[in-house]
């Protein structure tokens, strides 16, 4: 096999990840003067944001998935290759992929983070994750799964253990998921289950620390809560997971809840192929980073995105794990790339923090802005307008709004489908 990119004389530029660093970087630079080679091992780009939807059967993953190819078709710079990296020689100036190495001029690492379970095996065996599109199904398949097996069981504790949910973390991925199984308990499996008493399923958050959505302000932290235990959510905050064995979830203070199904959202760690040294990893696996995006010491090597740890004097700690950050520094670098070719100065990144904003379920949401915080129905409807008009595709936006337009007035949703894998036998 061969990795088969044509020799030209543009400076080839590699770009490992399709997140949206990967994507908006090679869509800045699309029409210019580099051959731009987009590496990914999936052949879309997943709307990370939204994966609590598909997970929780608000929206199919083609809502927010959308192919690579479709987005550069009749550009003539740039190549999409669906591979695994496996090496970086920097010395080389070249990586090595499952069909083949290829040579680069500008390297640029963009291949964001997964999950982190801390050393936890157990955890990492019997939880469900949900950092993927194929996660959010699987998360979907098991909730709905054991619904069905539900009405066929009589024994009222097996029924709890069955019904329960544990999600542990209190970001905003574990707060957004929270709010919505709650809504899916509220509203809409009681008409498929008639024959249930939902009084036994019960969804639970849990957080190490004291507060919800970290990186938030107080305010969106307690209104969080507020809003969560008003949809009947069990909140539990400064309170650490650290065991689950598939049914029993298990506290470090010696509590526990029965449970078939726990989320993990509690944690991530930067990820990226061999040959950088993993000496320079900082906390959660982020490599340093100068204000350029550039690697320290290795030549023509950038990174972006959750993956980049920049110290500014504004952030002393490195930027938060954003898709803003992401998008603004692969458009500050994108300009840099350019100004590199003219032998111009290049421009320091500096993140202008937009604000900050969590749903928390139906009509029910928090936005922090540099000038105001607040929450409820109107940071509910801002949160709705924000995140459909960053997805990528007028046809999925289109989509994404009639599904959440449909759910709001009818109080019901039409995908609740159990798609289980294809095994052969």
């Amino acid at each position: 096999m061969a990795i088969n990119i044509p020799e030209t004389g543009q400076k080839r530029l590699v770009i490992l990840g399709a997140g949206f660093a990967g994507l908006k970087l090679a869509r800045e630079l699309v029409n210019s003067d580099f051959q731009i080679v987009l590496i990914d091992k999936n052949n879309y780009h997943q709307f990370q944001p939204l994966f609590y939807q598909v997970a929780t059967a608000g929206l199919e993953p083609s809502a927010i998935s959308f192919p690579l190819r479709k987005i550069f078709q009749q550009k003539k710079n740039i190549f999409v290759r669906v591979a695994e990296v496996q090496k970086i020689d920097a010395d080389k100036h070249q990586i090595s992929t499952e069909i083949g190495p290829l040579k680069y001029d500008y390297l640029v690492v963009a291949t964001g983070v997964r999950t982190s379970y801390f050393g936890m095996e157990n955890i990492s065996n019997h939880a469900i994750p949900m950092k993927t599109v194929a996660q959010a199904l699987a998360l979907r398949n098991r909730v709905l799964s054991n619904f069905e097996l539900a009405v066929t069981i009589t024994d009222r504790e097996k029924l709890k253990e069955l019904l329960n949910i544990v999600v542990v973390g209190g970001g905003p991925t574990g707060v957004e998921v929270s709010g919505a199984l709650a809504d899916l308990k509220n509203f809409v499996l009681p008409k498929d289950y008639p024959d249930l008493d939902f009084s036994l399923m019960e969804v639970s958050l849990v957080e190490a620390s004291e507060h919800l959505v970290g990186g938030m302000s107080k305010l969106a932290s307690r209104k969080s809560k507020i809003y969560l235990e008003k949809l009947g959510i069990h909140v539990y905050t400064g309170t650490r997971v650290v065991d689950y064995d598939g049914h029993t979830v298990t506290f470090q203070d010696g509590r526990s809840i029965q449970s078939n199904t726990m989320i993990w959202a509690a944690g991530i760690t930067g990820t990226y192929p061999d040959g950088i040294n993993r000496e320079r990893a900082v906390r959660g696996n982020r490599l340093p980073v100068d204000r350029y995006n550039r690697l320290p010491d290795v030549e023509d090597v950038f990174v972006l995105g959750d993956l980049a740890y920049m110290q500014t004097e504004k952030y002393p700690n490195g930027h938060p794990q954003l898709a803003q950050v992401a998008i603004q520094q692969a458009r500050n670098l994108a300009r840099n790339l350019k100004r590199m070719n003219e032998s111009r100065e290049l421009r320091k990144f500096e993140y202008a923090d937009k604000g900050s904003m969590a749903t928390v379920g139906r009509n029910l949401a928090v936005v922090d802005f540099p000038f105001l915080r607040f929450g409820g129905r109107i940071a509910w409807l801002i949160w709705m307008f924000v995140h459909l008009m960053s997805i990528v595709g007028v046809k999925n936006r289109m989509l994404v709004f009639i599904n959440w337009f449909w759910n709001y007035i009818t109080y019901d949703q039409s995908l609740r489908l159990i798609i289980k894998p294809f095994r052969k036998v």
